[in-house]
């Protein structure tokens, strides 16, 4: 017997507890024959085990390519000598209440953070702040902007985002030297910039950006629930569900209803002046 064979031997001796905790400590990869023995042990719970340890390395696996596959954009400029990339993105365009909130983020190079993706895929809000924390953390640095509701009745809300964006870019400490954008270019910006469609989803500092600006977003409307008790919008974000739009006719526009939006307009035109300025 080789010494691995006989420190195999040793570990596969260990409590199938101890065992777990052994296993899920170890890389992806550097326990193979670790694992085929223990599919051949004569314990059920080892070998249940096994499995588990396989399906969970085969997870790690996929993901690290996902990431992998998520800095694609990124790895293009890096082969250039661009080093400072910052991802934008914006949210809050569909809701009926409070501003656009776009955000920058320059992401270290070759950044992979397990469970990095669009910011719409992630549907657990706690999850979402996690992984804001840590990308704030990461990044060489990152910013926010905001586009308020009067900008965007004035504007338009797709204008109204790209000034948020804009905004974003121009607050972040470094200046990029490059800026990948979800599916529009920013205007009256100098720093050279690319467009790519669906980038919440398909690329790396893109999807950074777009977890930053949900969550800045989402944050900004529990303060509005605080401000405005009684509408919602700790719950729905200002956006128009069914209970939204029923407490809108009900109780009227408030301020930072977005005036330029149908079901506020439509709002308005039921509700008297004072409802407006006062609700209840």
């Amino acid at each position: 017997m080789d010494k691995e064979d006989e420190e195999i031997e040793n570990i596969l001796s260990k409590p199938v507890r101890e065992l777990s905790e052994y296993l899920h400590a170890r890389k992806p990869g550097t326990a193979g024959k670790l694992l085929q023995a223990l599919t051949e042990d004569p314990r059920k719970t080892a070998r249940r085990l096994a499995v588990e340890i396989q399906k969970k390395r085969m997870r790690d696996i996929a993901e690290d390519e996902r990431l992998e596959n998520l800095m694609h954009f990124e790895r293009e400029l890096y082969r250039q000598g661009i080093r400072l990339i910052a991802g934008v993105d914006e949210a809050g365009v569909a809701p009926l209440a409070g501003p656009v909130v776009a955000a920058a983020v320059i992401p270290p190079q070759n950044y992979k953070l397990p469970g990095l993706d669009d910011s719409k895929k992630i549907l657990n809000p706690g999850k979402r702040e996690t992984l804001a924390r840590q990308i704030k953390e990461d990044s060489v640095c990152w910013a926010t902007g905001i586009a308020e509701v009067e900008e965007i009745d004035r504007l338009n809300v797709y204008r109204a985002g790209l000034l948020a964006m804009k905004r974003a870019v121009e607050n972040l400490v470094e200046k990029p030297e490059y800026l990948l954008v979800d599916a529009r270019t920013i205007p009256h910006c100098s720093i050279p910039q690319r467009a790519v469609v669906h980038g919440d989803a398909l690329c790396g500092s893109i999807a950074a950006a777009s977890i930053i600006a949900k969550t800045a977003r989402d944050n900004c409307m529990m303060e509005m629930d605080r401000a405005y008790p009684g509408y919602g919008f700790a719950n729905h974000k200002g956006y128009p569900t069914p209970e939204h739009l029923r407490l809108l006719k009900k109780k009227g526009p408030l301020p930072v209803h977005r005036k330029s939006y149908a079901p506020v307009r439509d709002a308005l035109a039921l509700a008297p002046a004072q409802k407006v300025l006062f609700p209840d």
